[in-house]
């Protein structure tokens, strides 16, 4: 069950308040004290104490106010005699969880432990399940560390978070991140692609609708703006909205009330709105195509992601972590694979990294992941530092040829998936091998 530290100066109280708890499963700490309380409470951790507040040598609020400063404080109940109501209320005030009044009956102190030992059971899960929701970004690069500074800075508030950046940077990530480290973290979380639904649909998906608002509208529906109260409604990729949407969605930042379609009356929702896109919506507002006063809403908090090609000390880490994801050691990436992973620019960002070593992981198979297994499908062009990988012997006939048996052993001598894990046609896979002299196997 739960640690319970039970301090009081009456050895005979003591003794019974321990062995009723006990009965309970409870791992009991007796104290005959203040004093001798105070010095477990350094030694050890507890989940809950229950304390006498009149004691001789060191009374019960300064034991309260020890608990309460502890990095993890234990929740704290107060035994207090008849009579005397103002030292309870002065108990709770000091933050005190719970008191009762001497004379009590020992099945009620055993109730009210119990509850607060589970609730600080549950408590504790919830942490954890956070800790587990909780994005881990990689920030070993300068950049990063600024993004997520400010980050944290912004999610205890409710103020609309604007992301920037290139596609593939990780901005839902972001903002998953900035969700469960606001007050929001136990709210849902809804994410809402704009540019992945019809402009005919995307205003009922929104806002909801009522049943008959519109031909095949059999019955009521709430939008994602209802689903995310008390949470967070992430709008992705919010540059591809409709004009009609901004001014529908822009009244809701304003107000904080919507009317889903076919509805008469306004409705109000408790949520928070973080928005990326990989758009310069500055731009688009210069240029007519993105609405003014909608994008000043929006712009409350702006924080711009760098791509992966400006913060080169990611890459490692973020591909030794998705290594981790899969139960794999950060060693099952050779070291010249290494070192062509940190060379290449990453056109596609984390996205295309993450896609390279998936298809690295199909190639290599149950062995190492080597040079041959990570070669970027990008134009060659857009690699960074290419001649560090000309170092002596290389030879890129060699090289290609390595990779095309590979991938054709790791299909099992099947041609058209060779074709598919190298993202080449079934032709361009025949006319390789040919060049190189290769017959492929069958």
């Amino acid at each position: 069950m739960a640690c319970v530290l039970v301090v009081d100066d009456e050895p005979k109280l003591g003794k019974y308040v321990t062995q009723a708890l006990e009965l309970d499963g409870h791992a009991v700490v007796r104290a005959g004290g203040g004093r001798e309380a105070l010095a477990l409470l350094a030694e050890r951790s507890c989940d809950v104490v229950v304390t006498d507040l009149r004691m001789p040598d060191v009374d019960g609020l300064a034991v309260l106010q020890a608990a309460r400063a502890l990095p993890s404080p234990p929740e704290v109940i107060v035994m207090t005699a008849f009579g005397t109501a103002e030292s309870a209320v002065a108990a709770m005030k000091a933050g005190a969880a719970d008191y009762v009044t001497k004379p009590f009956a020992l099945d009620e102190l055993r109730l009210r432990v119990r509850r607060l030992a589970e609730q600080r059971g549950a408590a504790a899960r919830g942490d954890r399940l956070l800790r587990q929701l909780t994005p881990d970004l990689v920030a070993e690069s300068a950049a990063m560390k600024a993004v997520l500074a400010a980050a944290r800075q912004v999610a205890p508030t409710d103020a609309t978070v604007l992301l920037l950046g290139e596609s593939g940077t990780g901005k839902s990530q972001l903002a998953r991140y900035v969700h469960f480290q606001s007050r929001r973290a136990s709210g849902p979380f809804v994410e809402v692609h704009c540019a992945a639904l019809p402009e005919t649909l995307l205003e009922g998906e929104l806002f909801g609708h009522e049943k008959g608002a519109f031909t095949g509208a059999v019955q009521r529906k709430a939008g994602h703006l209802a689903a995310a109260d008390g949470g967070t409604l992430f709008l992705d990729e919010i540059g591809e909205l409709p004009a009609a949407t901004q001014v529908k969605l822009l009244r809701f930042l304003q107000e904080r009330t919507f009317v889903p379609l076919g509805a008469t009356e306004p409705r109000t929702v408790d949520v928070r709105v973080v928005a990326a896109t990989n758009r310069d919506l500055a731009a688009a507002v210069a240029e007519g195509a993105f609405r003014e006063d909608f994008y000043y809403r929006l712009d409350v908090f702006a924080i711009r992601v760098p791509p992966l090609r400006d913060r080169p000390e990611d890459v490692l880490p973020l591909a030794e972590r998705f290594l981790a994801a899969r139960g794999l050691p950060a060693d099952k990436l050779e070291p010249a694979a290494r070192q062509r992973l940190a060379a290449h620019r990453w056109p596609g960002n984390v996205r295309e990294l993450e896609n390279a070593l998936q298809r690295a992981l199909i190639l290599a198979g149950e062995g190492g992941i080597g040079p041959a297994h990570v070669a970027p499908s990008g134009p060659a062009g857009r690699s960074r530092g290419a001649a560090e990988l000309l170092g002596e012997g290389f030879q890129l006939d060699a090289f290609e040829r390595d990779l095309l048996l590979a991938a054709l052993e790791r299909a099992g001598g099947n041609k058209t998936h060779a074709a598919q894990l190298l993202g080449i046609t079934r032709r361009r896979l025949y006319s390789m091998l040919a060049s190189l002299g290769e017959r492929p196997p069958e």
